[in-house]
């Protein structure tokens, strides 16, 4: 057992020397490696959108569930909410379906040779798991006919999964790039929406594990459609400290883009502060290189304004290691069970 390191946070005032370890961090990286294909979450292009209906055929349980979340119900909600018509007229917003920074987190948009750009759902597939244009038929290839995900081989199975990732598909199998996609809108990434609209911060209470694993889990796929599936004891594992790193990585992003001491660069650079500590606090508890690299990082930024470029390598390399630490399974982390929601505590 580690000892826990003895450091503070001191917000906008922290000390630098971060080019080492980055390039430390860099040169782990397998350039082979699926992962690191999977990059910074992005709204989905809607260029390269396809709409849910392209994924029934294998999904239709899930996307059963899915209609029954807040994900989809913002659709037809949002744009009535008194808050949201509120925060629209602060920024002089005519549209909430059709503003950009509305729509990036809220809704799904499609544009196609044929069509303009439009609103087709809410929070949706491609939101989360990426535009499919690009990987479907990949990903829907199993490897003759006749054969399904239930009985495609394992050599064909991983190279589907990392030829799906490589054409920009955010595949669970990964779940950091799953914990990218929903702390990528659970953290509000625009100063203005937060200081002049109201809007608030982001999700400040967030946590993967209880946010992911209630009303929106959907792990229907090994049982055919028939059983959704809890997750093992060693996957929560992983996905409560995967968490952790996305919403640090997450608040490094909005820190970085924060030009005034107000609402939003407070709040972004205090959660970047927390993730770190408590990412320290795991550290002292289990044996990872990886994760040792990223509170190295962390511990030799500065969180101040105006300092976007650091922020944002740190961020960039921090995203790197969360996606190898998820796929290592270098560490024992059954020291963390008693740390990890239970299940009464889903949402």
């Amino acid at each position: 057992m580690k000892t826990a390191p003895g450091w503070s946070f001191t917000l906008l005032l922290l000390p630098v020397a971060i080019t080492a370890i980055i390039s430390s961090a860099a040169t782990s990286a397998d350039p082979g490696s699926p992962s690191l294909n999977l990059g910074v979450a992005e709204p989905a292009d809607p260029n390269l959108v396809v709409g849910n209906e392209a994924c029934v055929k294998c999904h239709a349980a899930d996307i059963q569930v899915w209609k029954k979340t807040p994900h989809a119900t913002t659709l037809d909600e949002l744009h009535r909410r008194p808050e949201a018509k509120a925060i629209a007229s602060k920024l002089g917003l005519k549209s909430i379906k059709n503003s950009g920074r509305c729509v990036a987190c809220h809704y799904t948009q499609q544009q196609t040779p044929d069509t303009a750009l439009h609103v087709i759902s809410g929070v949706s597939c491609e939101s989360c798991h990426g535009a499919a244009k690009n990987w479907l038929a990949v990903h829907h290839d199993f490897g003759g006919e006749g054969l399904t995900s239930l009985n495609e081989s394992p050599a064909h199975h991983s190279k589907r999964i990392a030829d799906s990732v490589k054409a920009g598909m955010r595949n669970p199998k990964n779940v950091y790039a799953v914990a990218q996609s929903c702390l990528r809108c659970h953290t509000t990434a625009d100063e203005e929406l937060v200081n002049i609209g109201g809007h608030s911060a982001g999700s400040l209470e967030f946590e993967f594990v209880s946010w992911s694993q209630g009303l929106i889990r959907h792990n229907f796929l090994k049982s055919d459609g028939k059983i959704n599936r809890v997750n093992s004891p060693e996957r929560l594992r992983i996905m409560f400290v995967a968490g952790m790193i996305a919403e640090l990585e997450a608040s490094l992003r909005a820190t970085a883009i924060a030009t005034e001491k107000a609402t939003y660069g407070v709040t972004s650079a205090k959660r970047a502060a927390r993730a770190g500590a408590r990412l320290a606090s795991v550290d002292a508890k289990i044996d990872s290189t990886h994760l040792r690299q990223i509170v190295d990082i962390f511990k030799s930024i500065k969180l101040q304004l105006n300092n976007e470029a650091q922020l944002t390598a740190a961020a960039n390399q921090i995203a790197v290691l969360g996606h190898e630490f998820a796929e290592s399974n270098e560490a024992d982390l059954s020291s963390l069970d008693r740390f990890i929601p239970d299940a009464d505590r889903y949402k």
